[in-house]
């Protein structure tokens, strides 16, 4: 896989947040895209995987996944509770457990859910075109304004947090409405933090991002960045 050193996607990290994770890195994959329903090849792949994933999971194997482990211990560290705002990737995997599958949103959407529940990152996904200038990254604070996509006004104090020009505009709960995913989207931005070293399992995700984009995806200038 092909690591663009590019310091086009460099992103802030607060000295808060470089005190609390020291070897914190944030996987980034940007690529042009064409937003559409999923068609029925990479439907029939979110039935298979869940399938297979249902058949895996328990409660136990979920919360003992090292990379939901590591975000759920973030969780803690920065001071909130990962069961009330639990990670968006241990939600998804709840959800395949219970045998409720993945909800068909559109094809952007739907491969990031893919990778989120075969790697466990809670992946942030952003139309690029709607991030007003530098990307920072650190704690939630309180009363920080930040509509969730599905779950309305959220408290997002000591959760980690995108920042934009205008705000708050990602958390590993939930995206937020501002910058979500359309129809309309032509940059996409997917943002994989990783808060301790997880060996290599943040290439072997970006790297399943690239083949699902590729395959299902119809993307064009698709790049892949990890920033230390």
């Amino acid at each position: 896989m092909k690591i663009d050193n590019s310091k086009a996607l460099r992103i802030d990290i607060l000295p808060e947040f470089r005190q609390l994770f020291p070897a914190l890195s944030i996987g980034s994959i940007a690529a042009q895209v064409k937003v559409l329903p999923s068609d029925a090849g990479l439907r029939n792949a979110m039935d298979v995987v869940c399938k297979r994933l249902q058949d895996e999971l328990t409660p136990e194997l979920i919360r003992r996944h090292p990379v939901v482990e590591m975000t759920k211990d973030a969780y803690r560290k920065m001071g909130q509770d990962p069961n009330r705002y639990r990670p968006s990737a241990e939600s998804l995997m709840r959800r395949i457990a219970l045998g409720k599958g993945l909800y068909f949103v559109n094809n952007m959407v739907d491969i990031l859910n893919i990778i989120s529940v075969e790697s466990g990152f809670s992946i942030g996904g952003y139309d690029a075109d709607k991030i007003r200038g530098s990307i920072s990254f650190g704690k939630g604070r309180a009363d920080e304004p930040y509509v969730g996509i599905g779950r309305g006004e959220l408290k997002i104090e000591n959760l980690p947090v995108f920042r934009d020009l205008d705000g708050a505009f990602g958390t590993s709960t939930s995206d937020s409405m501002r910058t979500m995913v359309d129809e309309n989207t032509e940059s996409f931005l997917m943002l994989f933090p990783a808060f301790e070293n997880v060996g290599s399992r943040l290439e072997e995700a970006l790297e399943l991002s690239r083949k699902l984009l590729l395959e299902y995806g119809d993307v064009r200038d698709l790049k892949v960045y990890i920033q230390n």
